[in-house]
């Protein structure tokens, strides 16, 4: 840390410099200076003091003899404060006094990345991050947080490991509500080997809300209108709650979103139950048709920064005439047998339509095999008869005339 005297442009020197400034931390991210009036002022001065950030940004005149800012000391920051006599900007005001805080030593490649927190139903928060990329694989990781209402710079005992993310949760309900917009909640990571460097970040409580889902208390018909009627999230203000409502018509597998920012019944349609709940009408449904009905919330720019983080969805709720699911079940057993049989005969008919719209060619020599091969056939079976029945008579004539023979030799 050290201080740095630069003058303004052009300017002349009116009051001497502030003196003996000074940085400090307090909790986890509060950076503090103080400073002392500047020796020799003019008795006739009604001391102010001009600070401002190194970005030239958040200009402060006031006669306090410091300033502080929560900010995460991942990066150095550095106030300059100097003295004047009004609360008039554009008066000449002294020599300006720098003081600078540097972050924490340490290799900022080990540092967690994607630290981010979400504060759910104003109950508890739960922060996740990854390793610093040269950070050992075996890092014990810890975070610790703080906030005003707290008292003191607490631990978080429920670290988690989820895929490649690490996270923690701790309690944050006793936070009260006038407080939200002047604190925010610091947290650092860091592990006590001291082998990363500690990464700071500030959560403000207006932002990163996620409320639960609303709870579904009744659904009513009356007159072509659904009415809907669900619990509040507690510790919301309904005003700064908006809310989506889907109903789905079964029959038709056709469903709609509807947005609500506040409550659209009139009080005589639910008499009882009415405390924390809001109620929205849906025009244009048929009694004698099932509808299941769900809900989910976020916050709204009214109260909150953030307006994009939503709940979950709520537990389904039916009403009307739900459908026969024997009848359903029978259907979809059928049709696929239905599909099948028109499948095959289709193909049947296909193949019997392609053969008369194209019949097959004979094959020429097929044709003239019937014309010729025949008759090949029976010649050579006459001439095979004739061989034979010649080689049969001149047997029979050979013995024949052996037998003459014989009987003349006698």
């Amino acid at each position: 840390m050290s201080a740095l005297f630069t003058a303004e442009p052009g300017s002349q020197e009116i009051q001497p410099p502030v003196t003996n400034l000074s940085v400090s931390i307090e909790n986890l991210c509060t950076v503090i200076w103080t400073w002392n009036p500047p020796e020799g002022a003019s008795p006739n001065c009604s001391l102010r003091y001009f600070s401002h950030f190194d970005d030239q940004k958040e200009k402060k005149i006031a006669p306090e003899t410091h300033r502080s800012k929560e900010v995460p000391l991942n990066e150095k920051i550095c106030l300059q404060v100097g003295s004047q006599c009004s609360t008039n900007e554009s008066e000449k005001r002294s020599i300006l006094l720098e003081k600078c805080i540097s972050p924490l030593e340490g290799d900022p490649e080990s540092a967690v990345t994607e630290l981010q927190c979400i504060w759910h139903n104003l109950r508890f928060m739960n922060c996740s991050w990854l390793p610093g990329k040269n950070s050992s694989p075996d890092t014990n990781y810890t975070l610790y947080y703080w906030h005003s209402s707290l008292g003191k710079i607490l631990q978080c005992e429920n670290i988690y490991k989820e895929g490649q993310y690490i996270g923690c949760s701790f309690d944050l309900s006793k936070v009260n509500d006038s407080s939200f917009e002047q604190h925010s909640v610091q947290i650092v990571v860091k592990d006590n080997a001291g082998k990363i460097r500690p990464s700071f970040h500030i959560v403000p409580l207006t932002s990163r809300v996620k409320p639960d889902p609303p709870h579904i208390k009744n659904l009513l018909f009356k007159e072509g209108t659904l009415y809907v009627q669900w619990e509040n999230p507690p510790k919301f203000d309904s005003k700064c709650l908006s809310y989506e409502v889907e109903v789905n018509k079964s029959q038709t597998e056709i469903h709609g979103i509807f947005s609500t920012d506040e409550d659209g019944c009139q009080n005589a349609v639910f008499e009882r139950n009415m405390k924390d709940t809001t109620c929205f009408m849906v025009p244009g449904v048929l009694p004698d048709t099932f509808y299941t009905v769900r809900i989910r919330v976020k916050t709204n720019k009214l109260c909150y920064e953030d307006d994009k983080l939503w709940s979950n969805w709520s537990q389904v709720m039916g009403i009307g005439k739900k459908p026969n699911s024997t009848f359903y079940m029978t259907v979809l057993l059928i049709i696929p047998v239905i599909v099948a049989g028109t499948i095959i005969v289709l193909l049947l008919y296909l193949k019997r339509l392609k053969i008369i719209i194209f019949p097959p060619i004979p094959d020429p020599g097929k044709i003239f095999k019937e014309m010729f091969g025949d008759q090949n056939d029976d010649t050579l079976h006459w001439k095979k008869y004739d061989i034979c029945e010649k080689q049969s008579k001149e047997e029979t004539d050979s013995v024949v005339l052996i037998e003459n023979l014989k009987k003349a030799s006698q």
